[in-house]
């Protein structure tokens, strides 16, 4: 729900509170349900039937994924920009 009220003193619209709330909660859950299929995805990459990988591999993919959730934690408490993507095995 998106409500508005008016700041007189300089007579801008400003977008209440609880719609930056619920955009949050709305592209928080979205967002979060997509890196979650997109882990998922990657350990289907563990079939060895299907590929051949060791444990560096492993632990690279890994590794990667945790410096990620580092980045987002850090993101989140001090709202700073990430930098870019990059991972090779």
């Amino acid at each position: 729900m998106i409500e508005e009220s008016t700041d007189f003193s300089n007579g801008l619209s400003v977008y209440n509170k609880t719609d930056k709330r619920e955009k949050f909660v709305k592209f928080a859950e979205r967002r979060t349900i997509n890196a979650i299929k997109s882990i998922r995805s990657i350990a289907k990459l563990g079939n060895p039937g299907a590929y051949r990988y060791d444990k560096s591999d492993v632990a690279k993919i890994v590794k990667v994924l945790e410096d990620e959730i580092e980045v987002l934690k850090n993101r989140l408490d001090t709202n700073k920009s990430s930098g870019g993507i990059s991972f090779k095995l």
